[in-house]
């Protein structure tokens, strides 16, 4: 087979898709690399998310589309579905390639232009970064780069040629990423991000040339993937950590900050400067009045208030980075050690029962895990999971015994259908809530058997008020009153009680009418659509009107609430 001798639109279209492939058969072997103290998720997902953006946005091109529309569709969508700090830096070399790909004109990017392009592609993306560090994807893009350079002043200057040296040069500079940073020599790995880099030029040299396999992915790699199920994955990102890394450990940098930002160019170097005394791991990445943004940060509204002084923030999303390094030390544990099993799944002898939730929102499955939970199955309103979705769930676990929390009304009935199918004994505790899922397994005795832990496990949850906070999607009558389409609403289990024109005040009448002697404790899970300044809001209310409860926030990263709480 004759090799291309240059990259045009539908090419380059192709390296995309193949890229993605590559990214999401080995997402699981590139998270597994992760091994810094202050994680933005999982290298390999976040990276896999951010191609699935590029993709879908070039799905959208039309047929017969010229090189510089693709490139167009590949920035936009990476820009908009980058995914934590990997993410957010690849959509930058992505961007940078395109920029000078673009300009290759009808000809297509031959061996000088994809040189050319991956210099620039480096450079912006160091640019990017506020304190870069070497033996990370930085590194190994510089590599490519220069790799690309010296095939085309080698004299052979093909495509195919520079495909080669580049990937040469950045499989070198991988490798030799544990000698520039002490802790990945002491992991024994090589950096996450990197790897993930490569794939993009084995994914680039695989259609320049059809006779250049990808990668195999290890066997434990495709024997996990299908249990990363939603759209968000098995989290959402881990990333060239390292390369914004400072002197700053876990204890000082609690959260991971993102969002958009629509904010005028010029305002940018100001809006850096805030955040480079707030934060680490900052990469910021746009241009033309759009840009996404990410910080390690202790303080979340000062984060999230820069950007609202520089212009307006939009998909604003924060996440526990404390929580994620736990969860990465259990799976990083799991995985190493002898006879271990899949993700999730305890080392050592199998408990009595084992526990299904049924779970959606990152947050939300890291204190599930947390709590005991032994498998998750995404799920919830509005995409209920199926029998054999939590068939399959059961059926994973190592234990005989099984109970299921189904955690949504809309659930149960399906959940109560597992039994009949299973060889193992199986038990629903009809949880309607994620909060009274949180509740029932504070009563969870690995030990037990399931009917026992289905009766102490009920009645723990029935002692949690749930409720939750959204917004409505249509004009209705309720109790409360009429309901226009765009209101906050507050629900409990008797339906909607509260109507206004903000969260906050929806969640002031919603805990008023709840609120009773006898609770001590709110617990307030935030998701999409929560804003920094509203729980602040409702904090402070909660403190001035109810002394005697105490509040407790987590983030859950659910979808369509934005609040959900427990009275307790």
């Amino acid at each position: 087979m004759t090799s291309l001798a240059t990259l045009g639109a539908p090419e380059l279209s192709a390296v995309m898709s193949r890229y993605r492939d590559a990214l999401r058969s080995h997402q699981v072997d590139i998270n597994r690399l992760n091994v810094y103290p202050v994680p933005d998720g999982d290298t390999g997902t976040n990276m896999a998310l951010t191609l699935e953006a590029v993709v879908t946005e070039l799905e959208g091109v039309p047929s017969g589309s010229t090189l510089p529309e693709v490139c167009r569709a590949i920035g936009h969508g990476s820009l908009m579905g980058a995914r934590g700090n990997s993410g957010v830096i690849l959509s930058q070399l992505l961007r940078g390639m395109c920029e000078r790909m673009s300009g290759a004109g009808e000809a297509g990017v031959d061996g000088p232009a994809l040189a050319d392009a991956l210099a620039h592609a480096a450079d912006l993306a160091r640019r990017a970064v506020v304190r870069p560090v070497e033996g990370t994807i930085l590194t190994v893009a510089s590599a490519a780069a220069a790799g690309a350079a010296a095939g085309v002043g080698g004299g052979a200057g093909t495509l195919l040629g520079v495909v080669e040296k580049a990937h040469m040069a950045a499989a070198d500079a991988l490798a030799r990423t544990p000698e520039m940073l002490p802790v990945l020599a002491q992991a024994g790995v090589v950096d996450a991000g990197g790897t993930g880099f490569l794939l993009l030029i084995d994914a680039c040299w695989s259609i320049v040339d059809g006779a250049h396999p990808l990668p195999e992915p290890s066997a434990a790699s495709e024997a996990e993937l299908d249990r990363l199920t939603g759209p968000e994955g098995a989290s959402a990102g881990t990333g060239a950590h390292g390369a914004d890394e400072g002197a700053r450990d876990v204890e000082n940098l609690r959260y991971e900050v993102m969002y958009l930002l629509h904010a005028p160019d010029d305002s940018m170097a100001d809006f850096k400067e805030v955040w480079a005394g707030i934060g680490d791991s900052i990469v910021v990445v746009g241009g033309d009045g759009l840009w996404n943004c990410h910080i390690h940060t202790d303080d979340i509204g000062a984060a999230v208030e820069a950007g609202v002084d520089a212009g307006r923030p939009q998909r604003i999303r924060v996440t526990d980075l404390a929580e994620q390094v736990e969860e990465e030390r259990w799976v990083r544990e799991a995985s190493s050690a002898p006879g271990a099993g899949s993700v999730g799944q305890p080392v050592g002898p199998p408990p009595t029962t084992s526990v299904v939730a049924v779970v959606t929102g990152d947050g939300i499955g890291r204190i599930f895990r947390s709590l005991g939970v032994h498998h998750q199955v995404v799920g919830g309103q509005s995409m209920n999971p199926s029998t054999q979705d939590l068939l399959k769930a059961v059926e994973l676990v190592s234990s005989d015994e099984v109970v299921i929390l189904p955690n949504n009304k809309n659930i149960w009935p399906v959940a109560e259908q597992v039994d009949t199918l299973s060889d193992k004994t199986v038990r629903v505790v009809a949880t309607g809530s994620i909060l009274e899922g949180f509740a029932a397994l504070l009563a969870y005795d690995p030990a037990a058997g399931a009917a026992v832990n289905a009766a102490s496990m009920g009645e723990s949850a029935a002692h949690v008020v749930p409720a939750e906070i959204t917004r409505a999607v249509r004009d209705a009558s309720t109790d409360a009153g009429e309901v226009h389409k765009g209101d906050w609403i507050g629900l409990s289990r008797d339906g909607v009680i509260s109507i206004a024109d903000s969260a906050v005040m929806a969640m002031r009448l919603l805990l008023n009418r709840l609120l009773e002697e006898r609770h001590e404790l709110v617990t307030l899970i935030e998701g999409e659509g929560s804003r920094v300044a509203d729980t602040r809001k409702i904090s402070e209310w909660l403190s001035e009107e109810h002394p005697e409860v105490a509040l407790e926030v987590h983030h859950g990263g659910q979808p369509l609430y934005p609040y959900l709480l427990g009275l307790e």
